[in-house]
């Protein structure tokens, strides 16, 4: 596959779910995996209630769905044609990783809209410091061979209403793509193109 038919294959995460302005607890701590964990004492509704409900108002659970998804923990892990919520279809031979933060996805809802909560307490992911990484990998046969290819993406929320800085390509609107890593030992292709200097790992200077 080609790399720029690799380009095509970010995703986003296709729960829709919008934040009040609300100011909402934040988590306490993380455990040893860097899972959010504290929220015992919130007034947010959480997952484990069994109220909260996807896009297409079914309940969401705690742990891997049949998707992938495991939205307590932050990450989906299966094959990117089930990334949509719907079982099959084209790219079923592509394996996915995504991985994001609260702000990006939370696993609370603290707006009260029933739905996991973006980017609160702000009106948009602009200055909220979200970030998504998406990995995925798959191979294809070539003149009796098996070629594999895997790419790396990582994305962060705009900074500032100034947009992306110099050298980071803008996406979706309120998003910069700030590091890409693509290898394809079949075409010679591969390497590590950093977009810009991260500050961290959902952050750049």
């Amino acid at each position: 596959m080609k790399r720029t038919a690799l380009t095509t294959l970010i995703v986003v995460l296709l729960l829709t779910a919008t934040a009040a302005m609300v100011w909402a607890d934040k988590p306490t701590g993380f455990d040893a995996q860097g899972n959010e964990i504290g929220w015992s004492n919130s007034t947010c509704r959480k997952i484990q209630s069994g109220e909260i409900v996807d896009s297409a108002g079914n309940p969401i659970t705690v742990g891997y769905d049949q998707f992938g998804y495991n939205y307590q923990a932050h990450m989906f892990h299966g094959r990117y044609c089930d990334s949509d919520r719907v079982l099959g279809g084209d790219s079923c031979d592509v394996d996915l990783m995504m991985k994001w933060n609260d702000a990006w996805l939370a696993n609370v809802d603290c707006d009260g809209d029933y739905s996991l909560d973006r980017h609160y307490p702000l009106p948009s992911y602009v200055g909220s410091g979200a970030w998504l990484t998406n990995h995925m990998w798959g191979s294809w046969e070539e003149n009796g061979t098996t070629c594999e290819w895997d790419y790396f993406v990582k994305i962060v929320a705009m900074r500032d209403s100034d947009g992306c800085p110099e050298g980071s390509p803008p996406i979706w609107g309120q998003f910069c793509v700030i590091q890409r890593v693509y290898n394809s030992p079949c075409e010679g292709a591969g390497g590590i193109e950093l977009l810009i200097t991260p500050a961290g790992f959902g952050a750049y200077k």
